[in-house]
């Protein structure tokens, strides 16, 4: 009997080779997101940390000086930080009495505002689509968690 001999085939198809790019391409859509996440969630303590270090440091000078006025000013105790994720704000009332901090994010945490007073309360003023807002606490994770 004449056999026709057929050419050994090696390779992959091109269906096996789409089907492996959809699979890469699905799991790529999951991960990145994610991955964003939570880079962003390693960098909220950079604010949360700041602003309650300069609380310390501003009821330090409290103590010592019975007011706030002065304690924020450039080369003073509870001088604003510098950051790269977040920018620091103090504002002392005029009698010297309260004050309020803020934390501003700027590049990959654009959005995020956080504030703190002399009450120890916590705000979470702003924050991008889905992280959600709060009046009693900062928001440290999507959907509004604290």
């Amino acid at each position: 009997m004449n056999q026709i001999l057929k050419p050994r085939s090696s390779g992959f198809t091109l269906i096996e080779v789409m089907v492996t790019v959809a699979i890469v391409a699905i799991l790529a859509a999951v991960a990145l997101p994610m991955y964003k996440d939570y880079i962003i969630r390693g960098h909220i303590p950079q604010a949360t940390n700041g602003l309650s270090d300069m609380r310390i440091k501003l009821e330090q000078f409290f103590q010592d000086n019975r007011t706030y006025a002065g304690a924020c000013a450039a080369g003073a105790p509870a001088a604003p930080p510098t950051n790269p994720d977040f920018t620091f704000t103090c504002n002392v009332a005029a009698n010297g009495m309260s004050y309020g901090l803020k934390a501003e994010g700027i590049g990959t945490m654009t959005g995020f505002t956080y504030e703190l007073n002399e009450a120890n309360v916590k705000k979470t003023f702003a924050s991008p689509s889905g992280w959600g807002t709060s009046n009693t606490c900062w928001v440290i994770g999507k959907g509004g968690r604290c």
